[in-house]
């Protein structure tokens, strides 16, 4: 059901509701009677599945905090009698749930802004989350069943409590609210897992993991005072993480068929509102940059921050990858070894991945665990489920992915040019000597880039000598990719008379600049002297295994290619070319 109306101005005309940017209170948007689209039978599918304790994950921008904003209006005695809210909405058609409205007491707390780069910060900020939810609910410290013991500790929950106070807050809490109300509690946790991402990205993962799972142990597993709970996030951190107590946990991912309509927008609800405020000629286009997000089988899902921002200015773009930071993202992408490079760089130009996933995220692993990197692009938002078979030989599902949609698509292309955008590397003089076909200043240029990006692209200990340059040239490829995607068809280790090139630059006007063949080469000391011995046997093996075969079967003259070889020594490059 899509709640807008349609409000006649003057002058003649009409125009939709007015759309608030950003907000999350739900009572804010009814109350002002903002533009809002009902996802209120999220409060009938949830109560009737009965589940004790629900993790949803959805992409960032996806209306977890609205929606969760939305239970705590309907379900808190806080709100007992405010059924004006929900008036209108599809749940308040069921008299059964207008009786339910307000009946609970409701902890609701949220890990959205615990973003530190530290343990301390992090333990710090979720205690402060703690100290703030305790000064909400202090009236139950005057119940007469509070003992000297309970106000103890109510008192002892600061912003400095000891961890053994901070990860037994929230059971306790529970107990004080249901002896005060006589009635079990629900909990709901919105974006648990952001502080668990910052603890990955900064590097105090296993520290924090302890920390929040005896949090979370006390607070969902061995809390009596509990009726039910729902936590929201991102992802599906692994259930050995922070979740091995926890046996009574549903989880709902982005395969799940559980709430698949509840969160984002689907294309009626999107045609609808374009409709509603004037811009129906605009659906194709909005189609093509905003959908392509698939929940179980609900397919053509539009991000809803994408699209009321669009309604809102009337202009196309990113606006949901550019909403906040992907530095998570860029740094797997840019650690990854050469085959998740070329996969990117595959999925780029639109083409698709055909994987297995695991849908649990070991943070620790994501380096590591082959395919960990695609689980996380997905729970995340940006890659699409096309396809999906299950395979009885394996007993898994094989999955078809591609990127999402074009917003996605130019959110992949500003991370790479971050890659190289440091007033230190001189990329763009690198990319101008290549056109220029000036030897002496690419060499200059790119052993600077190398100098300067060559450790960002390598993974410490897990990275060898030889597999280095490997990661740093397809990353550099992608590079190319970005910056000369206007002028060249760029690929990478493809097969071309008889093996594998490097890179080839294919100019897409046929009578436009010179068709290019590079080949990259790591110096082995037993076989070549130099530098320059390891270009020259890049150059040969260009002309021995006739890399220039696929290009000359698509017209161009063998004349007109130009052969590079890189050869790379530690972060020192030399360039040669050839005939």
């Amino acid at each position: 059901m899509v709640i807008m109306e349609i409000m006649e101005i003057s002058g003649g005309g009409s125009m939709g509701k007015t759309i608030s940017i950003g907000a999350q209170s739900f009572e804010f948007i009814r109350m002002n009677d903002y533009f809002f689209i009902d996802k209120s039978d999220l409060i009938r599918e949830w109560w009737e599945n009965g589940d004790a304790v629900t993790l949803i994950t959805r992409p960032r921008r996806f209306g977890k905090t609205l929606n969760l904003d939305m239970l705590n209006c309907f379900f808190s005695k806080e709100y007992k009698g405010r059924g004006e809210l929900f008036e209108g909405l599809s749940i308040w058609a069921d008299e059964k749930y207008q009786r339910l409205q307000g009946s609970y007491p409701v902890i609701f707390l949220t890990f959205a802004d615990i973003k530190g780069n530290t343990f301390e910060k992090t333990k710090k900020g979720i205690q402060h989350a703690l100290s703030q939810l305790y000064g909400m609910h202090k009236y139950v410290r005057t119940g007469t069943d509070m003992g000297i013991q309970d106000l103890n500790f109510f008192d002892a929950v600061a912003p400095d409590m000891p961890e053994d106070i901070a990860v037994l807050a929230l059971k306790n809490l529970s107990d004080y609210l249901s002896r005060y109300y006589g009635q079990k509690v629900l909990i709901f946790l919105d974006e648990y897992d952001t502080p668990l991402q910052e603890a990955y990205v900064n590097g105090y993962w296993k520290e924090l993991v302890d920390f929040i799972r005896s949090l979370f142990n006390s607070t969902f597993k061995t809390n009596p005072y509990m009726e039910r709970a729902i936590m929201t996030g991102i992802t599906r951190v692994s259930k050995e993480s922070i979740f091995s107590d926890l046996n009574n946990l549903t989880v709902i991912t982005t395969t799940s068929e559980k709430y698949c309509t509840q969160f984002g927008f689907t294309e009626e609800e999107v045609f609808a509102a374009l409709d509603l405020q004037g811009m129906p000629e605009q659906k194709e286009d909005v189609k093509k940059w905003y959908d392509g997000f698939t929940f179980g089988s609900q397919k053509d899902v539009y991000n809803p921050w994408s699209i009321i921002n669009f309604l809102e200015e009337k202009e196309y773009k990113p606006y949901w990858a550019n909403s906040s930071s992907n530095s998570l993202v860029g740094l797997l992408i840019r650690q990854g070894n050469a085959e998740t490079k070329m996969i990117v760089e595959d999925l780029m130009k639109g083409g698709c991945l055909k994987t297995e996933l695991d849908e649990e995220i070991i943070f620790d692993q994501l380096l590591k665990k082959k395919g960990a990197v695609w689980s996380l692009l997905l729970t995340s938002g940006y890659l699409k489920v096309v396809e999906r078979n299950f395979s009885p030989k394996t007993g898994h599902f094989t999955y078809r992915l591609e990127l999402t949609n074009q917003e996605v698509r130019m959110m992949f292309e500003s991370m790479v040019r971050d890659w190289f955008s440091d007033e230190d590397v001189p990329y763009n003089n690198f990319i101008k000597a290549l056109l220029l076909h000036d030897v002496e200043a690419m060499n200059e240029f790119m052993n600077e880039i190398a100098l300067a990006t060559f450790s960002s692209f390598d993974v410490a200990k897990s990275t060898s000598k030889n597999d280095a340059p490997e990661r740093f040239y397809h990353g550099f490829v992608l590079g190319l990719m970005v910056e000369l995607a206007d002028r060249y068809e760029i690929t990478s280790n493809r097969e071309s008379g008889f093996g594998r090139y490097d890179i080839q630059l294919v100019p897409r006007d046929p009578e436009g600049p010179d068709p290019v063949i590079i080949e990259f080469k790591v110096r082995k000391p037993l076989k070549e002297a130099s530098l320059a011995e390891t270009v020259a046997a890049a150059l040969k093996q260009i002309q021995d295994k006739d890399y220039d075969a696929a290009l000359v079967a698509r017209g161009f003259e063998k004349e007109r290619i130009r052969h590079y070889g890189f050869a790379f020594e530690g972060k020192q490059v030399l360039i040669g070319e050839g005939n």
